[in-house]
């Protein structure tokens, strides 16, 4: 049975969208899927399942949540195959002696338009760096993502693009969990 990685945009951060991962397990139990398994608060999960459609399963999970807690969070769901390429993919990770702790994964909804990216070009985000490659953005923060200019709500606003992000270590995780699982 094929097992997917779902990402959920902003819930438990703030006291915003909060959601118990337990509460979370359940419901997506609820919806069908199965061997549901959560990786800390920050709405990861893992499950299993028949339906091969990921964007009918995004679909379903979100209005899952609307239908228990009330509010809209915005859910990508991505297989194992996938995530281990956009791993594999970091152009970071060729640099020498780059320290993973400062690397990021920001998954956008949909590729961004090219004149969106180029208008970011000349963007001086001091020592940060970006790059897109498709749906992805990879951030290396030298100084840490909380000190960023390059955050979700940034891209969001100059892509026009829904964004999520794991931590370097979230990410090789989560494709961890899914294989294991």
């Amino acid at each position: 049975m094929p097992r997917y990685i779902s990402l959920l945009r902003g819930i438990n951060v703030g006291g915003h969208k909060k959601i118990k991962m337990a509460e979370l397990k359940a419901a997506y139990e609820e919806l069908g899927l199965t061997k549901v398994k959560t990786y800390i608060q920050s709405g990861n999960v893992l499950f299993n399942t028949t339906k091969l459609d990921k964007t009918k399963l995004s679909l379903a999970i979100q209005k899952g949540i609307v239908d228990k807690w009330g509010f809209e969070v915005t859910v990508w769901v991505i297989d194992p195959k996938e995530w281990s390429t956009y791993i594999e993919n970091n152009p970071f990770l060729s640099q020498k002696d780059i320290d993973t702790s400062k690397l990021h994964l920001m998954m956008l909804q949909a590729s961004p338009e090219k004149d969106f990216l180029d208008a970011l070009k000349d963007f001086d985000s001091g020592d940060d760096e970006f790059k897109c490659i498709e749906n992805v953005i990879y951030l290396h923060c030298p100084n840490g993502q909380a000190r960023t200019k390059l955050n979700n709500n940034f891209f969001e606003r100059k892509l026009k693009v829904t964004a999520t992000t794991r931590n370097w270590r979230s990410s090789n995780k989560l494709l961890e969990l899914a294989n294991i699982s």
